[in-house]
This record gives C-alpha cells, sequence and structure tokens, in this order.
C-alpha cells in the first residue's frame, strides 16, 4: 500500500524544528566520502516519506544538523541519528514548535567541508568540532540556512 502524499497544511500541523551536533565517527576522508553519499540518499528519501525538511554540515570533526517537520517524524528520525554509530556524543541544542519552515525546500540540503564553507563557519568549527560556550540551537540554525541557500544560489 502506498504512503498518501503529504499536503502542505499537514506539513505544518505539530510543526517541529530540532537542531543538533554530534561528533564524526566515520574513519577517514575516503569512508567519509562514502558514507555522506549514503546517508544523504537515505535521508532524502526517508525525509521526503515523512515530511521531513531540514540541512545537515558536516566535517572531519562533527555533524551538524537542522530537521524540521511533524513532531512525531522529527523525534524517530532524531533517535535513529542517536543510535548511529557514526555518531558520537549526539548533542541536543534545540527541539521547539515553529510557525513555519526554513528549509522548505530541502528534503536534507547538504553543506560539505569546502574551503568556501570551512571559511563561512571556521569560527564556529574546527578539528575539534563546535564550540559547546558559543553555539546555540538558533546559531546553527541560522549558519545551515545561509550555507544552504548560498550552495543552492551558487549551483544555479
Amino acid at each position: 500500500m502506498s504512503q498518501p502524499a503529504l499536503n502542505q497544511d499537514s506539513l505544518n500541523q505539530d510543526l517541529r524544528r530540532l537542531v543538533y551536533y554530534s561528533r564524526n565517527r566515520v574513519g577517514g576522508p575516503a569512508a567519509m566520502n562514502e558514507t555522506i553519499r549514503g546517508i544523504l540518499a537515505a535521508s532524502r528519501t526517508n525525509n521526503a516519506r515523512v515530511g521531513v525538511t531540514g540541512a545537515l554540515m558536516f566535517n572531519a570533526g562533527c555533524f551538524a544538523q537542522v530537521l524540521e517537520g511533524p513532531g512525531e517524524a522529527v523525534e524517530t528520525t532524531f533517535e535513529r541519528i542517536q543510535q548511529d554509530e557514526r555518531h558520537g556524543e549526539v548533542s541536543l541544542l534545540a527541539f521547539e514548535a515553529v510557525e513555519t519552515r526554513l528549509f522548505t525546500e530541502w528534503s536534507m540540503a547538504f553543506v560539505g567541508a569546502s574551503q568556501a564553507d570551512a571559511a563561512l563557519y571556521g569560527d564556529m568549527a574546527g578539528e575539534s568540532g563546535f564550540d559547546l560556550s558559543r553555539m546555540t540551537g538558533n546559531n546553527l540554525c541560522a549558519v545551515l540556512h545561509g550555507l544552504a541557500l548560498e550552495e543552492e544560489a551558487a549551483a544555479a
């Protein structure tokens, strides 16, 4: 039996935004590239099916992600991430009700670890990952949204 299509009204009921980061436990560059391709492919398929949108940032030290969608779908997605051995020290920065989505067009936007990206978020991320004393859920969400918009503009 196929899943019914979700309309925009149903996507905005019980709309939640979750922001987290975790330590990268993937391994070296070759493993990271392959792993990220797999994560993005699975995320884009699964997220579109349950009405979750967002963005993922990844570098050698950490993952950072914003998830938006129906509360239950966001919670289920986050529970799966917490159990994933590729993520260590998962830290929840925000989980809140929101009126509208920031990531309306992306089942999962990806902000890679390019030199340009590093220049944009370098003051918040480094070899050791994010400095928790300087990072809030709102800060991280704004950074990922800005980077996703820039990557989209660059691709156009």
